[in-house]
This record gives structure tokens, sequence and C-alpha cells, in this order.
């Protein structure tokens, strides 16, 4: 009996005795798992997983690179809106019928109509001396004063955003210490401006407001103030003033540009398609076909008046360089032999870059000694 037993318990007891060759492997396998082969394979697969995942995004973002120029060259409309970006409004939720809540107590908000079918939104701001007066004044003060001693300046903004932009409503604020009325306005398509964006309707838009304020401004000198693309649409205004010999009295350029094709190679949008094959094909071919030119550098040899170019160093949308680079242009032109040109840089220390020229506090000198004394006490 005792042997039986101690068979059956020796049977029993028989897994824990040297294993068979086959389970050996397979126990010792079991055994090493923790620090062995499977273990390696869990990171390696994630890792394949993860390169697999970025392989796949840097194809995608390949083929949309590639694709994008395609796209323009088909939808030209595209090009047009990118160079024109009215429909940036920023800042947003602002009431454009309430100059007031930019702190702007001293400015009437009116609407004109250049053409049949268009409608462009306006401010006046009146010179800061009349702001007692013009507290709850409507349009026909605001129109009369046009006519009062003190000069005018139409500004002429870049594109994106509207008349209220920040950085234009302190400018307005500066010119309207110093003793400016300032007009300005949204080209349509921009802000509460209705119409259709192009550079003719633009500079018409311009075109009609200049000769509204004329209208009112009796013999008060008027001079047009342009901003990045506004400077394009301040140049092809005043070579069509002085083309029917009716000029404005100065000509201010901030931040200008020589052409639109220029200015589009070098913006910073442009620098991941620069060096693309065939770049002025998709891009600058499709602007110019567009009907977009602001052509700055063959303007000014048309333009017969005094000529200002102010310009940051530091400038990165419209590099310096082709604010000099105008300047070069007009400087010896014939059209300007009786008139002064000018170009101010204003150091890349100073931050003012694209559009805070208006911060410098040599501003008002400069304006006084180009456009003349701000207390300008002209008498008819």
């Amino acid at each position: 009996m005792r042997k039986r037993n101690e068979s059956v318990t020796l049977e029993h007891e028989r897994p824990a005795g040297p294993p068979e060759p086959g389970c050996s492997l397979r126990h010792s396998l079991r055994l090493a798992r923790p620090h062995g082969e499977p273990a390696m394979k869990r990171p390696l697969g994630r890792r394949y997983g993860l390169w697999f995942r970025l392989r796949k995004l840097l194809i995608w973002l390949l083929g949309v690179y590639i694709a994008i120029p395609f796209l323009v060259k088909i939808c030209p409309a595209i090009q047009v809106k990118l160079v024109f970006l009215n429909f940036v409004r920023v800042p947003y939720f602002i009431d454009l019928k309430r100059p007031q809540d930019q702190g702007l107590n001293h400015t009437y908000n009116y609407y004109l109509q250049p053409e049949e079918d268009v409608t462009i939104g306006v401010w006046h701001t009146v010179p800061a001396a009349l702001w007692k007066d013009a507290q709850g004044k409507g349009q026909p003060w605001y129109e009369d004063t046009l006519g009062s001693n003190y000069p005018v300046i139409l500004y002429l903004h870049g594109n994106a955003g509207t008349r209220g932009g920040d950085h234009r409503v302190e400018l307005y604020k500066v010119l309207s210490s110093l003793g400016y009325h300032v007009v300005t306005f949204d080209y349509r398509g921009w802000g509460d401006s209705v119409g259709t964006p192009s550079e003719r309707g633009m500079t018409y838009d311009a075109l009609h407001v200049f000769d509204w304020i004329k209208a009112r401004s009796g013999d008060n000198p008027v001079y047009i103030w342009g901003h990045s693309l506004g400077t394009g649409v301040a140049t092809n205004l005043v070579r069509r003033l002085c083309e029917r010999e009716t000029p404005p009295d100065a000509l201010v350029l901030e931040s200008p540009f020589t052409n639109i094709r220029e200015e589009a190679k070098s913006h910073p949008f442009s620098v991941i398609y620069r060096y693309f094959p065939g770049f002025d094909w998709f891009f600058l071919d499709t602007i110019t076909m567009s009907g977009i030119k602001f052509a700055n550098d063959e303007n000014v040899k048309y333009i017969s008046c005094s000529l200002l170019i102010l310009h940051a160093e530091d400038d990165p949308v419209v590099p310096f360089h082709l604010g000099k680079k105008l300047y070069n242009i007009a400087a010896p032109s014939r059209s300007f032999r009786d008139y002064k040109v000018q170009f101010v840089p204003f150091h890349r220390d100073l931050g003012y870059r694209h559009k805070y020229i208006y911060r410098s506090p040599e501003l008002p000198r400069i304006l006084r000694e180009f456009l003349g004394k701000s207390e300008h006490a002209h008498h008819h």
C-alpha cells in the first residue's frame, strides 16, 4: 500500500521535477517575458505606429503644399482675397456707425455713394481744437467745418480690417491733435461698405471722396496719406488727379512698396513658396491677370506734387528696401523737379514695424516741416 501511495504521490508531483524538453522551452519563454523579446516588441510596435502616422501626415502636408498653387491658378479669386483680405474684420464686434466707441468723440460717420449699388462708410474727424464745438453736432456742421481754416488729410488704409482698426484710430488722433481734419473710409467690400473689391473700384472710391472733400474745403490744403496697400490706391488716385490738373497739396506714403508683384514676392506669406518651381506663373501672374497691379513705381513718374515717404527698417510686411527703392525711382523723376521728395527712415530699434509709425515723437516735427505748420492760418 505504501508503495502504491508513494507512486501516486510521485505521479502528482511530477511537474515539480525536471520538465520534458518541449515544456522546458515553453517554461523558459514564460519566465523570460518580463525581460525578453515580447517586452521589446511593444515599444517597437508603438514606435513604428508613431512613425507610420507621422509619415502619413507628412505625405498629406506635401500633397496640400503641391495642390495649393494649382488651386490658386484654377481659382484666381483665392489670390484676390489674399491680396485684399477684406474679409478679415479686425477688431470684431465694433459698430462702425459709432466712432465715439473707439474714443473718437469728435468724429462723424457718413455714407457716400460713388456708383450705383456701391455705398461706402466714411469717418470725418475734426481737428482737436474743435472738439468741444463738435459735441452733439450733426452732418451739416461737420461738412461746414471742412471749409474752416484747417488743412485736410484724406487717409487711405491698407488691406484687412476696417476704418476702425486700432492703429488707424491712433493715427487719426495724432493727426487731429496736430490740427488736421482726417477723412477716412472703407473701400467697397470692406467694413460696412457695399460692393465688390477691385483695384479700379478702390481707386474710384478714393476719387469720389477726394472730390467730395474739395467741394467743401474751399482753398484749404488737402493732403493724401496712404498706408501699405493704401499707398497703391494713393498713387493711382494722385496720378489721375495730376493728369486732370487737380493735384493734391502733397502725398504721404507710409510703408509703401514698388508694385504688387514685388510686394507679393517679399510678403511673409510667400516664404514657403518663394522657391517653388513656377512661383511667378502660379502666384504673381494670377494677381496680374486679376487686374491687380498697384504700380507705385510707374505712378510716381506721373505725379507732380510734394512726396513724403515714411518707412520703418523693421517692417516685416512691406520690406524697407521696397520703400527705399520707390524713393530712388521717384527722386530723380522729371515730374518731381519742382517739388519736395523726402524719405524718412525709422530705425529698427524703435520697433515701429509695419503700422506703428504714429508712435514716433518725431512725427509732428516731420509733418510740420514737410506739410507746413499745423496751425494753418489760411485766409480766403
